[in-house]
């Protein structure tokens, strides 16, 4: 059985959270820099945070082959049926070119947030009847019970902040078919200490975040590993740093472990609007 999104991603995309705005001229920059990472090579665009194919759309216009995929798109706020309408629109212009990505995001920022699981469930039943196809979505799957469900409800997995050993874990419970596509930060820095200060950085927040540390202590870390900013077990572990010899080593280390596409996350000090344009293009010389 072949997988259309698998085909179409390629191997290697770029995950960031400030490919979308309102305002008109980051839209803009958005948009070129969209086309800059379709020149480079790039077969994916996931859009960080709680996206939609509003935000997808302007990027996809603006190119001709990239794939853009939301990462995530928030299951408590976004009704099905407009999730559907949308879709629709986008397919029908843009054949094969959007991703819908979707998860149950986190109780301390979702004032709904009950029986996840439950109402994931729920939400691809409303998207089935809605005419959403499984095959163009994906599941923020952390946990067993979630990427069985993107194993047998969706086109596979778009894990978030994970590991290769969870990588293989995945693959393991997805089988050969479903795409498995894990997030990777990386900073394209040698220095230790200065990496893995960026590193911490880029991760506190989610060591706020008991999805995520959860996922952690299912996966052979400890209490202590999650403190002070992270171990640097932790850290090494997350996150590619160091020579561009390293840092290939550790994009690879996902692939060997099952992933089919790896999208990446670069990490710098800078906010999220502005572009790393210059990384992006550092990272794509790495990997050719």
């Amino acid at each position: 059985m072949s997988n259309a999104v698998k085909e179409t991603v390629g191997r290697y995309g770029i995950w960031w959270g400030g490919m979308r705005s309102k305002d008109p001229a980051r839209r803009g920059a958005a948009a070129e820099a969209a086309a800059e990472l379709e020149q480079l090579g790039y077969g994916a665009i996931w859009l960080g945070g709680n996206t939609s194919a509003a935000d997808a759309a302007p990027l996809i216009a603006a190119t001709s082959r990239i794939v853009v995929g939301t990462s995530i798109q928030s299951i408590w706020e976004h009704e099905p049926a407009d999730t559907a309408a949308a879709f629709n629109d986008l397919e029908a212009a843009h054949p094969g070119r959007f991703v819908l990505g979707l998860g149950v995001s986190h109780a301390k920022t979702t004032d709904q947030y009950r029986r996840p699981y439950s109402a994931l469930v729920a939400h691809l039943d409303a998207l089935d009847a809605a005419g959403v196809p499984a095959d163009r979505r994906l599941l923020a799957a952390l946990g067993p019970k979630t990427v069985e469900l993107a194993r047998d409800r969706a086109a596979g997995s778009i894990p978030y902040l994970v590991t290769p050993e969870h990588t293989a874990y995945s693959r393991e419970i997805l089988g050969e078919t479903p795409l498995l596509a894990p997030e990777l930060m990386v900073v394209l820095e040698t220095d230790p200490a200065r990496a893995r200060s960026l590193a911490r950085g880029a991760l506190a927040i989610y060591l706020g975040l008991p999805n995520y540390t959860n996922n952690f202590l299912r996966h052979g870390f400890t209490e202590d590993d999650l403190t002070d900013g992270g171990s640097d077990r932790l850290i090494d572990a997350l996150f590619a740093w160091g020579e561009e010899s390293a840092i290939r080593t550790r994009i690879d280390a996902f692939l060997d472990a099952g992933a089919d596409h790896v999208a990446l996350q670069v990490v710098d000090g800078e906010p999220r609007g502005i572009l790393p344009r210059a990384a992006w293009s550092r990272l794509a010389d790495l990997l050719a």
